[in-house]
């Protein structure tokens, strides 16, 4: 059994980057965890930040109970993310506990901040543990936040794409047309065509080795 964890800035993002992964990462018995960051506090407009935490926590709960995951959340705060050595270390601690042989995170390249911050912080407490860990970034809205993104590997979601959706949908105080409509569906469908799939979500490998334009998935799958 792998223990995977999948690292995201804010609610919906590790299931909207790489659910699919993760929901077949369960199916086949391996432990899966979900780490957020944040609880995703300015997601809602015009609702305060304490009770948007509250919704969107118990959205991420039930999205990562369909994914068959465990949801960590780790305390920093939507809008004031740091990339500082404490949070690093928190990062890290966590990451400790977890035990990941697979850790997923966002890709670096991205224009949304948190999402950069949520990449750096992954690396810099990768690089904290004391064995070694495969690390993948997987895309967030290619070509809207994701730039510069040419996959290694990817992950057959076709059969579990509906799970992906469920989790998605469990997002309630979102909008699912913007979260999955406009951007997953569309992503995951044009992944799919390069290993002939009906969809696929497409990982980076953080290794100075790997090749470019490689289809291999992932360990375990």
């Amino acid at each position: 059994m792998l223990h995977v964890v999948a690292v995201g800035a804010h609610p919906d993002d590790p299931e909207s980057g790489c659910g699919g992964t993760l929901a077949r990462y369960a199916e086949a018995g391996h432990a899966v965890t979900i780490v957020y960051l944040t609880r995703g506090e300015l997601g809602i407009e015009g609702r305060p930040p304490e009770e948007v935490a509250k919704t969107r926590s118990r959205e991420a709960l039930e999205a990562s109970r369909i994914l068959g995951a465990k949801a960590i959340f780790a305390g920093q705060t939507n809008g004031n993310m740091e990339a500082t050595d404490a949070r690093a270390a928190e990062l890290t601690r966590i990451l400790e506990d977890a035990t990941p042989d697979v850790l997923l995170a966002p890709w670096p390249l991205d224009t949304d901040p948190e999402h950069q911050i949520a990449s750096a912080l992954t690396m810099r407490a990768k690089s904290s543990l004391r064995y070694a860990v495969a690390l993948y970034f997987y895309e967030l809205d290619t070509g809207t936040d994701t730039i510069g993104y040419a996959p290694t590997s990817y992950v057959d979601i076709s059969r579990v794409r509906a799970r992906k959706i469920l989790a998605l949908r469990a997002h309630a105080s979102q909008s699912f047309a913007n979260l999955y409509e406009r951007h997953d569906a569309k992503i995951e469908e044009f992944r799919g065509r390069a290993i002939g799939a009906t969809a696929a979500e497409a990982f980076v490998v953080f290794s100075a080795s790997a090749g470019r334009g490689a289809t291999g998935s992932l360990p375990g799958l």
